[in-house]
């Protein structure tokens, strides 16, 4: 039965073409690290945002929507998959025949240019417990996020890209009486936190903050053990950055800190790549507190909570073996050929 948290967090799934579809291996490995280290996730709303491709051409260049022949093929049937696992995984009862559909749209960059519009179709169960959103065009991770947002009925939203599983326990319930509390505090207000990845190991300590005075005064001062309302202790460090990875935030302050305008993020572009610099270089400068960015911290940032299964050029656990028996034999042919 869903708890308390259902009533506090929807969570958002960002998909799109990929090497390894029709397979539906990557949201299955979501969805089994929610199971094993976070199952509070599989009792929340769900909104599901397809997005899609571009263009079609000989070779594939997904971060710019550009997709084969064969991949814009397998595409539509990924989407069928997609839906018929998140049906059955949250809602055993529910079939992709039973869902309510529904318009709207994406707008961005001036108003006066009426190409500046992508529409969506949305589809939800009766319920309205899971939402699927698919573009007619192209959104790029940031209007795809915006969307979900904008549907999100709840204070607080999980952020989740399709290829990244976690790998450690996640102390939502703690995590989520930490955000709520601190919403209010003026100095040390959570309103995002971020899951370690392997390149934010002992971040604390390492160069994004250490080169600039501001950022290691500010990790110095602000850097401890929250404790949530039940006792449990939550490890932060602040985070200079806005990462697309994994993360948790304020429904409220994304939209208001991220999406104040139509002309805050472009179609295809990504968050990271646009307000995450912004961002960091406003927090050089002293402005942390209007971010209010933290990293969840477990054992002095020493240990990884995601893993990246590189979903541009992932192509299902079956073909990377086969990738991978294929270059040992090549490489064991080399070896047998060269000299001795």
């Amino acid at each position: 039965m869903p708890g308390p948290t259902s009533s506090l967090l929807t969570v958002i799934i960002t998909t799109s073409p990929t090497p390894s579809a029709p397979s539906t291996e990557l949201i299955s490995a979501i969805l089994s690290s929610f199971r094993t280290h976070c199952p509070a996730l599989l009792s929340c709303r769900v909104i599901v945002v397809f997005d899609t491709y571009d263009r079609i051409a000989s070779h594939a260049r997904l971060k710019k929507g550009q997709v084969t022949p064969d991949g814009a093929k397998t595409f539509d049937l990924y989407k069928q998959n997609v839906k018929r696992l998140i049906l059955k995984e949250l809602c055993s009862d529910e079939s992709d025949e039973d869902l309510n559909y529904d318009q709207g749209e994406a707008e961005f960059g001036y108003s006066a240019a009426e190409t500046n519009v992508v529409p969506f179709s949305t589809a939800q169960t009766i319920d309205n417990r899971v939402v699927f959103i698919e573009p007619s065009k192209r959104l790029g991770f940031g209007l795809a996020v915006r969307s979900a947002l904008r549907l999100a009925e709840t204070p607080f939203v999980w952020v989740q890209q399709h290829d990244w599983p976690l790998v450690s326990d996640i102390p939502l319930e703690p995590l989520l009486d930490i955000m709520q509390m601190a919403g209010a505090n003026e100095s040390t207000p959570v309103k995002y936190v971020c899951l370690p990845s392997v390149r934010l190991l002992s971040y604390a300590d390492s160069a994004h903050v250490l080169r600039f005075p501001v950022l290691r005064n500010l990790t110095a001062s602000l850097k401890h053990n929250f404790a949530s309302e039940s006792g449990a202790i939550v490890p932060l460090t602040p985070m200079f950055f806005w990462h697309d990875k994994p993360h948790l935030a304020s429904t409220e302050h994304y939209l208001s800190r991220v999406f104040p305008t139509r002309l805050s993020m472009l179609r295809g572009a990504f968050i990271e790549d646009t307000i995450g610099q912004r961002a960091r270089n406003q927090m050089k400068e002293g402005e942390w507190v209007k971010w209010a960015t933290w990293l969840y911290y477990p054992d002095q940032g020493q240990r990884l909570c995601l893993r990246h299964l590189r979903g541009r050029t992932w192509v299902g656990a079956e073909k990377e073996l086969e990738r991978k028996a294929k270059w040992m034999a090549q490489n064991a042919d080399h070896s047998t050929d060269s000299p001795s």
